[in-house]
């Protein structure tokens, strides 16, 4: 008869998220997982596999919990601009705040393992063209209804506003990035005017 799981493997997947996304793959050990799920290393392998599996995981319901956010808040019917704006401030605001230093677990993931990792590198690129896209899509409805000149190129706006907000996640990482964030955002909002 099989035993039943003595722990919720969602709650185990969503704190291991929570180790990797403060220490990054290579610095969290098994022995850290063990500890901070609170189960036994057996039973990590049992429900998840390795720890590459487990932080593959992780980014998976990272990915699945943040994109679609920004999916919905660009999705929303009237003007357009204004939302891309209040993202590029939302942003910068969330990466300046004093208790904010993880950034984020794509680009963490990105710069970590995406050179040598093709599963990592598609996760992060897969999370990436999403957002350019729904940019894109945004900022084409934008020009359609006349907040960008007729002859603006969506696309490459898009991808700009895509390595900003990489950027900033970046930034969010180190001591005392506030002050160029908010000139950042001043210039990157000065654009979508």
């Amino acid at each position: 008869m099989a035993r039943t799981k003595e722990f919720d493997p969602d709650t185990a997947l969503r704190r291991a998220l929570e180790l990797f996304w403060e220490h990054g793959y290579e610095a969290t050990s098994m022995a850290d997982l063990v500890e901070h799920l609170g189960i036994a290393k057996a039973s990590i392998y049992a429900t998840f596999g390795g720890k590459r599996d487990l932080y593959l995981k992780a980014l998976q319901r990272y990915l699945e919990t943040t994109d679609p956010a920004i999916m919905a808040e660009l999705s929303q019917p009237g003007p357009v601009l204004p939302a891309v704006r209040g993202l590029v401030e939302r942003y910068v605001r969330e990466a300046s705040s004093p208790d904010s230093y993880l950034g984020c677990m794509v680009v963490n993931g990105a710069v970590e393992l995406a050179h040598r990792d093709e599963t990592v590198a598609r996760l992060v690129e897969s999370s990436w063209a999403h957002l350019e896209t729904t940019l894109t899509s945004a900022l084409l409805r934008a020009r359609a209804q006349g907040e960008l000149a007729p002859d603006s190129d969506p696309r490459a706006l898009a991808r700009f506003i895509l390595v900003f907000f990489q950027g900033v996640r970046v930034l969010e990482r180190a001591p005392d990035s506030a002050a160029r964030l908010r000139d950042a955002a001043r210039v990157a909002v000065s654009m979508l005017a």
